[in-house]
């Protein structure tokens, strides 16, 4: 097993050096004719992703996840605070080998085939022509691409899907240890989105570490074991679902029949079809579950439930830009 060196001349293991590690980073440009303005972009931004995770950066439009993204890809330079890659500094070259990237707005080359491109990639990380044939048959496969649309088809006929799964592909051609996404699933119709999600579970089932930024937060909820939320440039939350949804708390309680005006007191988010209603119990669920037979209705189903990650993301801009 390999180790890294650290500054106080001790080893650690690969296995327990974080993937992602930064501290107090910071971004800020400079705007205006005479770039006398200064807009930041990130601000001490601390964060952690381990080996194997599947790991989700979420935040409005502006908030920050593609300036990050980037500076730990080393296309662009912090400002301030520090971090590391896979237990070296940012940029270092020899780390470049084993990391994938597919960016939100990638540009192929239109006159190429999807074969052709894969090609390409594979040459610029010294893949030799036999690794390349068996790797590229491996992708194909795992994206959902045939090798005949991939040999014949140039990349301008291909359709948005088709383009996010090469893309998937040339981040994966060099069999990365962690694997960049900016928004995957921008731009994708609900098919396309899962066959994305699906790639994403079988990298995570292959135990590769996945930092991705999404929009979708269903689907984040589905792939991701943790997740961070960015707003304006400020991280305002971090950690697991379960942390940061909490334990299932709230009952959802769904049942038939009964005296509508005696069981609204106890429901919040009462919906009612012919005979059939649901909604969030308020008080003890086992107390109102009593109270259903006495109103002549009968119980259905009494289940936990808890925010959806949705209901959280909102939650949480809305307090940090409340006055």
């Amino acid at each position: 097993m390999g180790a890294v060196l650290s500054q106080d001349g001790l080893t650690t293991p690969l296995d327990q050096v974080p993937v992602v590690q930064t501290e107090s980073l910071g971004k800020a440009y400079r705007t205006g004719f005479w770039l006398n303005q200064r807009v930041n972009s990130l601000t001490q931004c601390s964060l952690t992703v381990h080996q194997g995770e599947t790991f989700g950066l979420l935040g409005p439009n502006g908030a920050g996840k593609t300036t990050l993204l980037k500076i730990l890809l080393g296309i662009i330079r912090p400002t301030a605070g520090t971090a590391t890659l896979l237990g070296h500094a940012l940029g270092d070259s020899a780390v470049k080998q084993r990391i994938g990237y597919l960016p939100e707005n990638a540009y192929f080359y239109d006159f190429l085939t999807g074969w052709e491109f894969l090609q390409y990639t594979a040459g610029l990380f010294g893949l030799s022509r036999a690794a390349q044939q068996r790797r590229i048959v491996e992708l194909l496969n795992l994206v959902g691409l045939s090798q005949e649309a991939a040999k014949k088809k140039q990349l301008r006929q291909y359709s948005k899907g088709m383009l996010q799964r090469i893309g998937m592909a040339q981040a994966l051609i060099n069999d990365p240890d962690v694997v960049f996404l900016d928004e995957p699933m921008s731009g994708l119709d609900p098919t396309g989105r899962f066959q994305v999600r699906e790639i994403i579970l079988a990298l995570k089932r292959e135990g590769k570490t996945i930092f991705f930024n999404s929009h979708i937060l269903s689907d984040v909820e589905v792939i991701c074991d943790r997740i961070a939320i960015l707003d304006q440039g400020e991280l305002i939350a971090s950690g697991s679902l379960d942390q940061l949804l909490g334990t299932a708390d709230q009952y959802l309680v769904k049942g038939r029949g009964g005296h509508i005006a005696k069981l609204e007191p106890w429901l919040d988010r009462l919906t009612v079809q012919g005979d059939l209603w649901q909604g969030q119990v308020k008080g003890d669920p086992y107390e109102f579950a009593k109270q259903i037979p006495l109103a002549g209705g009968h119980l259905i189903t009494l289940q936990q439930t808890r925010p959806t990650l949705e209901e959280f993301f909102i939650a949480q801009i809305r307090q940090r830009r409340s006055p």
